[in-house]
């Protein structure tokens, strides 16, 4: 009887042992959780957008003629601040699906395009890539960590000059920001081996083709203002012949020009 009792008050010494254990447990990662947290309160809703963006891409993808999204362009996206791209006064829709605008008549590209175009292009860890419309500088801040080199070019220049602060201040070291007309390209920082182009001319720009290096391809909404834009993929083989397609119907603002 004696032995039996003490086995049970054995057993109940280490049934609170292992309760209080596991409780201890459960504090260091309650409290491991509140510090992310604090390190990073957007993190849950980035994570959430990103699995969102994941979904839809498995529904949309038949036009890319690809199953899925790549999962490093997925990670770069679940890395990448937006709440630091858009204005103060709009950080509570820092991480919906969803353009903002940013100023000057300019947006801040839905995440779902900006995940999507960047897709487009396949990048690799060697590529030099040109963006035409830096705009906040989302995309690039997206784009940057897959590819060796970033040249951006913004033609609105308070824009151009703020976002390359920005980028600068959040260490991406491998983007190059120049104010100017991102019709004509920038033919001192290519060829490029992929080419983004984030506002919208009524045609695929000559000098955008010609820095275009063989096998590179180039992602551009075609279209006017208050006509339809479609998201066209342009491909350059190795022999230098060049096809388009037309992929979907989207909506971005006009490409500006110099002057105009």
């Amino acid at each position: 009887m004696f032995r039996g009792i003490q086995r049970r008050r054995h057993r109940r010494g280490r049934g609170a042992l292992l309760r209080a254990g596991l409780a201890v447990v459960a504090l260091i990662l309650t409290g491991a959780a509140a510090a992310s947290a604090a390190e990073d309160p957007f993190a849950e809703r980035r994570a959430a957008l990103t699995r969102s963006i994941e979904r839809l891409a498995a529904a949309v993808y038949p036009v890319a003629g690809r199953a899925a999204m790549m999962p490093q362009v997925l990670a770069a996206l679940e890395e990448t601040p937006r709440h630091e791209f858009v204005p103060p006064k709009l950080v509570s829709l820092a991480y919906a699906n969803r353009p903002l605008p940013i100023g000057f008549g300019q947006t801040i590209s839905q995440p779902f395009i900006v995940a999507f175009m960047t897709d487009l292009l396949e990048p690799e860890p060697d590529d030099i890539v040109l963006e035409v419309g830096t705009g906040s500088g989302y995309q690039a801040a997206v784009l940057a960590p897959l590819v060796r080199r970033l040249c951006t070019i913004e033609i609105v220049e308070p824009l151009g000059r703020s976002a390359a602060a920005r980028l600068a201040r959040l260490g991406y070291d491998n983007v190059a920001v120049r104010i100017g007309d991102g019709y004509n390209g920038w033919e001192a920082c290519g060829p490029f081996d992929s080419i983004d182009v984030t506002a919208a001319p009524g045609h695929v720009p000559p000098p955008l083709v010609r820095q275009l290096k063989p096998g590179g391809r180039m992602i551009i909404p075609v279209g006017g203002l208050f006509a339809p834009q479609q998201l066209v993929l342009v491909e350059k083989r190795a022999d230098g012949q060049v096809s388009t397609r037309q992929l979907m119907l989207v909506r971005f603002v006009p490409l500006r020009r110099s002057g105009r």
